[in-house]
């Protein structure tokens, strides 16, 4: 029996992780959830599985959550330095970190130092600390599996392999719901729009950097520090079925793939119980139903945000964190009808060239370059500031 604590237990990750323990009620116990705000299904889930530990972000709801829970025999806490003291408590074993955004992060940290087992999930950790997070996981004896869909099938691939030097990782990517529109016509899309994925139900934040593929941007970032490879082993190819779900090529020609459903209960299950594979009646595929499958290159005129992001791994240091608080910014912005679709790359490349470079930032130092960067990008929001993207990438 494992014991778990989900970061995010009420967004897409978090309620398939739970779908996961109720399928495996011998192997898992939830010992702690939390959510910044959706109280409603915090308290739904608390009711249905008793953790220990209850955690709402939002603090203004706290009282509303102890009221809600008084007759239950568990701790109810307020605020995201409780979140992140939740994590080191000694009976958890294992820490889902599905939280969005930049606010995982220190969460993750305080995991790590306790010597927890990491499912992560939250990828803008490793887009905005990868380095420190990486020296932290050898320091505390720290597994980070993988969640991602992606990131758990090039784990998977690379099993008993690990004598074998990898001489290409290949990320798959579905291209999202814009995937054959022309730059004029992105220009034009809604929110409504982009919150329509092909495959994948995901939350609002995580669809709409699918649509522009700074998702896909983000897990480039994300599979350098997993995998210890350097950026130009990484290869992006869009596959809009979503059955393979990324890959691994090695030294002598070889490719070692892994398949399945657009489903990611797998990775989830797969990382809890890794390594052995548990019984599962997640959907299976029919190879001779599927007909065919079909592989493309990414178009980074159209979507110029995933090469933003290989230029902001490309240059280190605090500058993938800038991109991922200014990508936060102008994804919401957009969310709200603020901006349009391709504005969104302009500002994050604005913001990118503004902020100072720290060739070995600290944790302070990230968080001083995620408050900076945030403020640049709500003022290019504020003056409506236009800039000449292509510009950035001939500097």
């Amino acid at each position: 029996m494992k014991r778990i604590a989900i970061l995010g237990s009420t967004g897409s990750i978090g309620t398939q992780t739970l779908d996961v323990v109720r399928a495996n009620p011998d192997r898992f116990e939830v010992y702690a959830i939390s959510a910044h705000h959706s109280i409603d299904k915090l308290i739904a889930q608390a009711r249905e599985f008793h953790p220990e530990v209850v955690c709402i972000a939002d603090e203004s709801l706290l009282p509303q959550l102890r009221d809600a829970l008084h007759d239950l025999p568990i701790k109810v806490w307020g605020g995201a330095q409780s979140i992140a003291e939740m994590v080191t408590f000694p009976s958890i074993d294992i820490v889902v970190a599905a939280m969005v955004g930049y606010a995982g992060l220190q969460p993750t940290i305080e995991a790590i130092k306790a010597g927890k087992t990491i499912a992560l999930a939250n990828k803008e950790t490793l887009v905005v600390a990868g380095e420190l997070i990486t020296r932290l996981a050898i320091e505390h004896h720290c597994p980070i599996l993988p969640v991602d869909s992606e990131h758990s099938a090039i784990f998977q691939s690379l099993v008993g392999e690990e004598q074998n030097e990898i001489e290409k990782i290949i990320l798959t990517a579905s291209g999202g719901p814009f995937l054959h529109l022309s730059k004029e016509d992105l220009e034009k899309v809604t929110p409504v729009q982009a919150l329509c994925h092909p495959n994948w139900e995901m939350g609002a934040k995580i669809t709409i950097d699918s649509a522009s593929m700074m998702n896909k941007g983000f897990e480039v970032i994300e599979a350098k520090w997993l995998f210890g490879v350097n950026i130009d082993q990484i290869e992006v190819v869009v596959h809009p079925q979503s059955i393979v779900h990324s890959a691994v090529q090695y030294r002598d020609g070889a490719v070692k793939a892994q398949l399945g459903a657009p489903d990611m209960r797998l990775p989830i299950q797969y990382a809890l119980t890794y390594p052995e594979r548990a019984i599962s009646s997640f959907p299976r595929i029919s190879l001779t139903e599927l007909g065919q499958l079909t592989f493309l290159k990414p178009d980074l005129e159209r979507f110029p945000n995933l090469r933003l992001a290989y230029k902001a791994i490309e240059r280190g240091g605090n500058i993938p964190c800038a991109l991922n608080a200014a990508n936060e910014v102008a994804n919401l912005a957009f969310r709200e009808g603020k901006i349009g679709f391709m504005q969104m790359p302009e500002i994050i490349a604005n913001t990118m060239d503004k902020v100072s470079f720290i060739a070995n930032p600290t944790y302070d130092d990230l968080v001083s370059t995620d408050s900076l960067a945030r403020t640049l990008s709500e003022a290019s929001l504020t003056h409506n500031s236009k800039f000449i993207i292509q510009n950035y990438f001939h500097v």
